[in-house]
């Protein structure tokens, strides 16, 4: 797949790479690794179309402010 048209599809065609990247050494921590990477720029950018309203962010999310936060604060995002 050379050009992926969608989030499913680009995150499958990234993983593919990165095992292949890895050359037959086993991953280590790879779900925590791949919930980093998408999470910070998934929250960059629902802050940033929120407006910075973390009530409006959380709620677009489907957490809880108090959850939003600590992300936010997590990923030095606030």
């Amino acid at each position: 797949m050379s050009n992926p048209q969608n989030l499913h599809d680009c995150v499958r065609a990234n993983l593919e790479t990165y095992f292949r990247d890895l050359g037959g050494t086993e991953p280590s921590d790879l779900y925590d690794m791949l919930v980093k990477a998408v999470e910070k720029p998934l929250l960059e950018v629902v802050m940033a179309q929120s407006q910075h309203n973390q009530s409006r962010a959380a709620q677009w999310l489907g957490l809880n402010r108090n959850t939003l936060r600590k992300k936010l604060l997590d990923h030095h995002l606030l």
